[in-house]
């Protein structure tokens, strides 16, 4: 029977023909009829170099990191032995008149007023006898053994105004510690752990060798959580967050928060580079802007404290002051370095050295001063009775002075005790206007300097923060007590080829310096 029908291949010649067609194709690519294999996808893998673990530094500083618990006495509400507690009257009751109410009431209960023979007075709450009241927990923070015989490094704010210390170690043991001496000017402090025993100790680092981008780990009592760890980089040097005199701090972006005051700051070799001290955050916890005081700062402090309890340093007494651009300049300095003296202190080392206001400390010992901060931290770390080589920039010259030290521990005088006589009351009449400065001045009342009595708002004068009723008492260090004292001297100062000229302020916060822009019109 034929397959074609009508002309037309039938239904099962096509199926016949796609099969040969369709092995025949699968022969052709594959050369020989098998089975097909499945494709399945693989999970990502990438090879990365491996990051340095901390838990080998973690395991061996653990150890001599401690939690410091402080208790104070907690103060009655009253003090002025009324045997009332609460003394909600205050003091002067027993002013008021007999039949007054109030006097009534606390005579009765035993409040001021109360006689001594009034047997009524003994229902009111007593104080205690000794006037202070019983220990509480006020604060903690951290700290570290710097030694196996028990010496402890910590921060000054944490165990200020304690009476009772309590250290915590990272096994839970709880140990009684004593104060032995304490630094305001750096925040430190140093414990003393008495007991038979040898302790785990961390060294400080020569923080010389640290460099921006090295790794720092913490270990802390942050919210009292001990042992917590943390790390990060060293982010910047020097910084200055304005604590203090000798601020010298290392900025970290490890995570510390409150609790970690006192802890240490370590490198990857187990040594402390910092105390971590201050945090700056907007919300009060962790923004990843920490300080810690770098230990070529904290060693000095620590090893005076621990030999007789306090810091002995070397004390110049002069108040300085930055040098600005404009300040340089006004003085023909060629670099915008040093200390700019405001004034010596009466009886001081430097002022029996012949150290004046307005004198520029340029080089000490004859290494360069770089600025106010460095020089007083340099000056701090010398010993009372050193004899120093200052190089003085005055009158367009330099000049060598040969200062004694003297002692800012034991010295009362080394606290400035600047007197303020400004007098903001009625103005002199003879005012001047000096048009070139924006100013309008008149002698002031106590015959020293001139006082101002007008600031043209859009001068540089008023940019500079020069206000009405402070009071001119120098210019290019020259005393002055008349506006024509000004002007001779700027007049002298543009035949020198000066742009600017320097004036000294003084105002109901003390003295400072300010270059203004001389009117070359």
């Amino acid at each position: 029977m034929s397959n074609l029908q009508n002309g037309r291949p039938s239904l099962k010649t096509i199926l016949k023909s796609s099969a040969v067609g369709g092995l025949a194709a699968l022969m052709l690519t594959t050369g020989v009829a098998g089975p097909i294999a499945h494709s399945f996808a693989t999970p990502v893998e990438v090879t990365a170099p491996q990051v340095p673990s901390f838990a080998n530094v973690v395991d061996a500083v653990s150890p001599a990191v401690v939690s410091v618990r402080v208790q104070s006495n907690v103060q009655p509400a009253s003090d002025d032995n009324s045997g009332y507690s609460f003394n909600f009257g205050g003091r002067g009751l027993d002013q008021l008149p007999d039949d007054h109410p109030l006097k009534r009431f606390f005579k009765e209960f035993g409040g001021p007023g109360a006689g001594e023979g009034d047997k009524r007075a003994d229902r009111g709450p007593k104080a205690h006898r000794d006037g202070k009241g019983p220990l509480r927990p006020t604060a903690q923070g951290s700290g570290f053994f710097i030694s196996e015989d028990g010496y402890i490094v910590t921060n000054n704010h944490v165990v200020d105004d304690g009476s009772a210390y309590t250290v915590v170690m990272n096994d839970g043991t709880e140990l009684d510690a004593k104060l032995i001496g304490r630094d305001t000017r750096t925040d430190l402090a140093v414990l003393k752990v008495d007991v038979n025993r040898k302790f785990t100790y961390v060294q400080f680092a020569d923080d010389s060798k640290i460099r921006v981008g090295d790794w720092v780990v913490a270990v802390g009592n942050p919210f009292g959580l001990g042992g917590t760890v943390t790390s990060g980089i060293v982010s910047a040097r020097g910084r200055d967050i304005g604590s203090g005199p000798y601020d010298d701090y290392l900025q970290i972006d490890a995570a510390v928060n409150r609790g970690n005051s006192g802890g240490p700051a370590f490198n990857l070799n187990g040594e402390v580079v910092g105390i971590n001290t201050a945090i700056f955050s907007p919300s009060g916890g962790n923004v990843g802007i920490a300080f810690a005081i770098p230990a070529s700062v904290a060693k000095d402090v620590v090893q005076d404290l621990i030999k007789d309890g306090k810091v002995e340093r070397g004390w110049l007494g002069v108040q300085i002051q930055p040098v600005s651009k404009d300040i340089a300049e006004s003085l023909g300095l060629a670099e915008a370095s040093g200390a700019l003296v405001v004034a010596p202190q009466a009886g001081s080392p430097g002022d029996k050295a012949g150290i004046k206001q307005g004198d520029i400390i340029t080089a000490l010992n004859g290494d360069t001063v770089k600025d106010a901060r460095d020089l007083s931290r340099r000056i701090g770390a010398m010993a009372p009775n050193t004899k120093v080589e200052l190089s003085l920039w005055r009158g367009g010259k330099a000049h060598p002075v040969t200062v004694t030290l003297g002692d800012l521990a034991s010295d009362d005088a080394s606290k400035a005790t600047a007197s303020q006589n400004d007098d903001k009351g009625s103005q002199p009449s003879s005012e001047k206007a000096l048009s070139s400065l924006g100013l309008t001045v008149a002698p002031s009342d106590d015959g020293a300097g001139l006082a101002i009595t007008d600031v043209d708002p859009d001068s540089d004068a008023a940019a500079r923060g020069l206000k009405t009723g402070e009071k001119i008492t120098s210019v290019n260090n020259q005393q002055v007590a008349s506006a024509a004292d000004v002007e001779k001297i700027l007049s002298q100062a543009k035949k020198d080829g000066r742009s600017k000229a320097l004036f000294q302020i003084q105002t109901e916060d003390g003295s400072r310096f300010i270059a203004l822009d001389i009117d070359q019109g």
